[in-house]
C-alpha cells in the first residue's frame, strides 16, 4: 500500500489523482475532514481505506496497522502559517511525523515528506538545500520552526539521508478551495477581479522592494506533485530538496497573469499590511533547484504564466472545483 497523509488535501488529492493515472489504486488515505469542504476533493479518487488522523496515529505506534506499506507520502499537516497554537503545531507537525518515520524504516517503506520553504525565514542565508547548515536556519513563524524541528530530528537520528524531505515553495492550483484564508493569491485575486474588478496587494516597507514587487517563487500544483512521485520513484535519492522553479517573480505579476487569464486590464490597489504580519513577512524567497536537477528530475516546470493561465481557464473560470 502507499500511505498518503493529508490525503484530502491539497497537493495531497492532486497526488493521489496521479498515482491513479499511473495505475496504482492501493492507497490509504489519512487525513481529517472535519467541518469544511475538503471531502469534495476525495470525489473521483480511486483508494482502498481512508482512516481519520487521530484514529491512524494509535494503529501506527500499537503496531496493529491492518496493511503492509511500501510507500509513506506524508503531506499531512497544519499549513497555517498564521497558526498561534504552538500545542496543537508540535503534536500535529512533529510528534506525528516522528512516530510515522520510526513506523516507516522497520518496515523497509520509502517515506517522503514535506518540509517547507518557511524554514529559511527571512532567507538571509539564502534558499540552498543544503543539510549541513540547518541548524543555523531561524524560521519567522511557529509553522515553520515546526517543519524545520523535524528535519533537525531526522538530521540528529542519522536519518535524514534515508528519506526524501520536500521543502515546497509557493503552491497554487486546483484542490485549494477548502483552505479558506491559505488559499494561494491566484484563488483569491481571480475571486477579488470577480467581485470588484481589482486586486489588493501588501504595500511594501522595504525601500528595496516597491509595493508588489516582493518576490515568491511559486510553483503549479501539477508540477509539484510530479517531483514528489519522482522520488517514488528513484529510493535512492534522499535528503532535502528545494520544489519550486528556480525563478523568482513578483505579486504584481502574478496577478497580473490572472489579469491576463480572464482578459482584464490590471487594476492593483496596495493596501497596508497588518502590524501582526510586518516582522514575519518574507520579502524574497527562490529555491535553488540545481540538487533537483543533480538528482535526475528533468521535466519541464509550468512557467508563471502557463500555470496562472491553466488555473484560471480550466478550472476557476470553469468553476471546476477538483483537478481531474
Amino acid at each position: 500500500m502507499i500511505i498518503v497523509t493529508g490525503g484530502a488535501g491539497f497537493i495531497g488529492s492532486v497526488l493521489v489523482h496521479e498515482l491513479n493515472k499511473l495505475g496504482r489504486k492501493d492507497i490509504i488515505i489519512v487525513d481529517s475532514l472535519g467541518e469544511d469542504e475538503k471531502w469534495k476533493n476525495l470525489v473521483g479518487l480511486a483508494y482502498e481505506d481512508y482512516f481519520d488522523k487521530d484514529e491512524f496515529l494509535p494503529l501506527v505506534t500499537e503496531e496493529r496497522f491492518p496493511f503492509e506499506v511500501e510507500t509513506i507520502f506524508h503531506f499531512g499537516a497544519c499549513s497555517s502559517t498564521t497558526e498561534k497554537d504552538s500545542n496543537f503545531l508540535m503534536y500535529n507537525n512533529f510528534k506525528f511525523s516522528t512516530e510515522l518515520v520510526r513506523y516507516s524504516f522497520p518496515r523497509g517503506a520509502r517515506f517522503i515528506y514535506a518540509s517547507s520553504a518557511a524554514t529559511y525565514g527571512d532567507g538571509a542565508l539564502g534558499y540552498d538545500d543544503n543539510e549541513d547548515e540547518i541548524e543555523k536556519l531561524r524560521p519567522l513563524n511557529m509553522y515553520g520552526y515546526s517543519k524545520q524541528l523535524f528535519d533537525l530530528w531526522l538530521k540528529k537520528e542519522n536519518l535524514l539521508g534515508k528519506v526524501a524531505g520536500l521543502k515546497f515553495f509557493n503552491v497554487y492550483g486546483p484542490n485549494e478551495y477548502h483552505k479558506q484564508d491559505m488559499r494561494s493569491v491566484v484563488n483569491k485575486a481571480f475571486e477579488q477581479i470577480t467581485e470588484c474588478g481589482k486586486v489588493k496587494l501588501f504595500k511594501s516597507y522595504e525601500p528595496e522592494y516597491a509595493d508588489g514587487e516582493q518576490m515568491r517563487d511559486f510553483i503549479y500544483v501539477k508540477d509539484a506533485v510530479q517531483m514528489a512521485i519522482y522520488f517514488m520513484e528513484h529510493h535512492d535519492k534522499n535528503g532535502l530538496y528545494n520544489l519550486g522553479t528556480g525563478k523568482a517573480r513578483t505579486w504584481n505579476d502574478l496577478v497580473t497573469a490572472v489579469f491576463n487569464a480572464m482578459g482584464k486590464e490590471p487594476n492593483i490597489q496596495y493596501i497596508e499590511m497588518p502590524e501582526t504580519l510586518r516582522s514575519k513577512y518574507q520579502y524574497f524567497t527562490e529555491a535553488n533547484i540545481s540538487k533537483l536537477r543533480n538528482a535526475g528530475y528533468d521535466k519541464e516546470i509550468y512557467s508563471l504564466e502557463e500555470g496562472v493561465k491553466d488555473y484560471v481557464t480550466n478550472y476557476l473560470i470553469l468553476q471546476k472545483t477538483i483537478a481531474w
